[in-house]
């Protein structure tokens, strides 16, 4: 296959701490058969982010999540289907899972999917991308490649997650979290019985990604013979990887050992344990009594670590997240000292005071119900990128909730040059500022923001309720020219 299939679509948005958003990862992987390429749609929805509502079962819970699909080529609608997405009955929010697979002819296809509460029609979300879908190759290459969170045996073939007598459940989030201790990775190897070959080598690595360098960590391989389709399954222990960002890689070699063809997929791994250990290891000459964190009581020692978060790598939230939970003394004072150790190696006591002076105005100015002031949407934006060069605040708008715009002259975190942030207050309640949209990378990208804020004047939303991104202008509406003109 062509180059083109280098691309992962693989689409998450989040946003922090918001009352209304449904969180999902949506994967969409292709593959090809000599009869046609089709494509995989792999949705993970998180219970937490969607309501459940009793059923007749007294003890029984259970979500309904609307999923509307558009693939479209040009004006042309080729597949529009709408579902409702059943969770599983259950005590307590839960996890669920929807797996579609469309065949397609080769071309280029705009996806659209939306996602949207049954329970709460505000609570929605939606995703948009372009996908390439080659035809059958006429020379050995890689389909996508996909990373899974179980392989199990499994002889029912109506099992939508059903290959080659296995059920293979994908990985959401390309997120390996505790307790996770196999990576499994799927791609398929097509053409090689076109080839001058009679047989291939196939290789699985796992590698890490840190400060722009590239280290293989694991490595495994196996030979084929040449045929039209080849399944490539493999699984790798990694209850030993510590957190990080790696990248599953699948090869393919001639016999001779001459790369043809490879796919990398990106995923994160938590494993707070593993890091602790680690830790304690680095650390083992500091005694931390002596050090300034040996004064701390563990109320400040756990305030202290909150304060860090938006600092922090995804993947070491989780191991903050378990020391503060348990109230672990030793484990939160040797976190504390070996992250700002880092920051400043010759005095990490300055720089833990110089910022906590900067966490506590925070949390005094952003405090919001039973949060502190840096854990609210506007609390951590200004810890993880500074002081904005400006805030717009608006509470005389006709129909919208309060909102703020921030605006960045500049920011370092990403290199983006007059970035915007806005925050809006749904629930009027004192301080809940929410964050609706950013264009800043990696962050809360909402192109119905408009619709969401001004959401109290329906009738004038755009004509197109799952594309329209602009309102109708009116009296008093300033949010759009205050994006736009900073």
């Amino acid at each position: 296959m062509s180059g083109r299939l280098l691309l992962q679509l693989f689409l998450t948005m989040a946003s922090l701490n918001a009352v209304f958003a449904i969180d999902a990862s949506i994967a969409l992987n292709r593959l090809a058969t000599p009869s046609g390429p089709y494509l995989e749609v792999h949705s993970f929805i998180v219970g937490s982010t969607v309501t459940f509502d009793s059923t007749e079962q007294a003890t029984q819970l259970q979500a309904q999540v609307l999923m509307t699909i558009i693939i479209q080529q040009g004006d042309s609608i080729v597949v529009g289907e709408r579902l409702a997405l059943n969770s599983p009955l259950a005590e307590r929010p839960t996890d669920f899972l929807d797996f579609r697979r469309y065949r397609l002819q080769p071309g280029t296809y705009q996806v659209s999917i939306e996602l949207e509460d049954l329970a709460l029609a505000t609570n929605r979300r939606r995703y948009e991308t372009e996908v390439i879908l080659d035809p059958w190759p006429v020379q050995v290459g890689l389909s996508d490649a996909f990373l899974l969170a179980d392989v199990s045996p499994n002889a029912d073939e109506s099992d939508p997650l059903f290959r080659h007598g296995l059920h293979m459940e994908p990985l959401a989030f390309n997120f390996y979290g505790r307790g996770a201790n196999t990576l499994g990775v799927y791609s398929e190897v097509y053409a090689t019985d076109v080839s001058s070959m009679d047989r291939v080598l196939i290789f699985v690595k796992i590698e890490e990604q840190s400060a722009g360098n590239i280290r293989q960590l694991a490595q495994s391989f196996q030979v084929k013979p040449a045929a039209p389709v080849i399944p490539v399954l493999q699984q790798m222990d990694i209850s030993e990887l510590p957190s990080g960002n790696y990248q599953a890689v699948v090869e393919v070699r001639s016999p001779e050992n001459e790369l043809i063809s490879r796919r990398e997929i990106p995923f994160q791994r938590a494993n707070p344990l593993v890091d602790m250990r680690r830790r304690e290891e680095e650390l083992s000459n500091f005694d931390m009594e002596l050090e300034f964190v040996g004064a701390l009581a563990a109320d400040t020692l756990r305030y202290s670590l909150l304060a860090i978060t938006p600092l922090l790598p995804q993947t070491d939230i989780t191991t903050v997240d378990a020391i503060t939970r348990e109230l672990n003394e030793p484990a939160m004072k040797m976190y504390l000292f070996s992250f700002w150790a880092k920051q400043n190696p010759s005095n990490p006591a300055a720089a833990y005071n110089a910022y906590m002076e900067v966490a506590k105005a925070v949390d005094r100015t952003f405090a919001s119900g039973f949060r502190n002031g840096f854990e609210t949407d506007r609390g951590y934006i200004y810890m993880k990128y500074g002081q904005p060069s400006d805030i717009n605040r608006v509470e005389t708008d006709p129909v919208a909730p309060p909102y703020e715009i921030w605006s960045y002259d500049f920011i370092p975190l990403t290199g983006q040059n007059n970035r915007r942030f806005v925050f809006y207050n749904p629930s009027l309640a004192a301080g809940d500022f929410i964050l609706l949209h950013s264009d800043v990378i990696g962050e809360r990208n909402n192109p119905q923001w408009q619709v969401d804020l001004y959401r109290d004047a329906p009738a004038d939303g755009p004509d197109d309720y799952f594309q329209g991104t602009q309102v109708k202008d009116n009296f008093g509406r300033q949010a759009d020219r205050i994006f736009r003109d900073y």
